[in-house]
């Protein structure tokens, strides 16, 4: 067992924080929500889909309703930010070249980085490299994001550009639940917060106590 004992309800639109030590429970959480962790006893609901029946056939379509934003990064090193939203863009079905290209600028202004469209990741810092991280995320037009640990490689200045930028994204209607680790950035921009303790979420506020 992971985690038991939560209770735990999230609206649209709502920026949560999820804290809590290393092995509490925040990753797993996470994985919960995007299907990559089996819910085994009680209910759960991630933007309509019933997490304990849900299908192995039906997991894509609800990771298409959610952004998942790493530490590592995780883009592509080979190919250019352009092609590293080509090939998400692709894989979730996307044909139309004219579109793709639409929706590729769409993202990138929306984190503030058209001009770094042609760029290779090792080219840019760690807090663009994220930023286009956010920006992939949102391709879809996801109804949430999951962020673990999303500042956890970046420093202070940095992450506070990324945390801005999850907040804006949250005032646009979309949920954000944002794993951390760093209290300053939970001081300097309030929002929810949850608590992961010995497996099980034993505090839910609306600030750090």
């Amino acid at each position: 067992m992971v985690l038991a004992n939560v209770n735990l309800t999230i609206e649209q639109g709502d920026f949560v924080y999820l804290i809590g030590k290393t092995g509490s429970g925040k990753s797993s959480l996470l994985k919960l929500i995007y299907a990559d962790l089996p819910l085994e006893t009680g209910l759960g609901n991630a933007c309509g889909f019933d997490l304990k029946n849900i299908k192995r056939k039906e997991i894509p379509f609800l990771r298409r309703k959610l952004g998942i934003v790493f530490q590592d990064f995780q883009l592509l090193a080979d190919r250019s930010v352009k092609e590293n939203m080509n090939f998400v863009l692709k894989a979730t079905g996307w044909k139309d070249k004219t579109e793709i290209s639409k929706r590729i600028l769409t993202v990138l202004d929306a984190v503030g980085l058209v001009s770094k469209l042609n760029e290779m990741p090792h080219r840019l810092s760690g807090g663009e490299q994220q930023k286009i991280v956010i920006a992939r995320a949102l391709l879809n037009q996801p109804e949430v994001i999951l962020a673990d640990e999303p500042t956890g490689n970046l420093d202070p200045e940095a992450s506070n550009e990324i945390v801005k930028l999850l907040l804006r994204i949250s005032e646009s209607g979309k949920t954000v639940i944002m794993a951390t680790h760093n209290y300053n950035l939970i001081h300097k921009f309030p929002g929810q917060v949850v608590k992961c303790e010995e497996g099980s979420i034993t505090q839910s506020t609306n600030k750090l106590d």
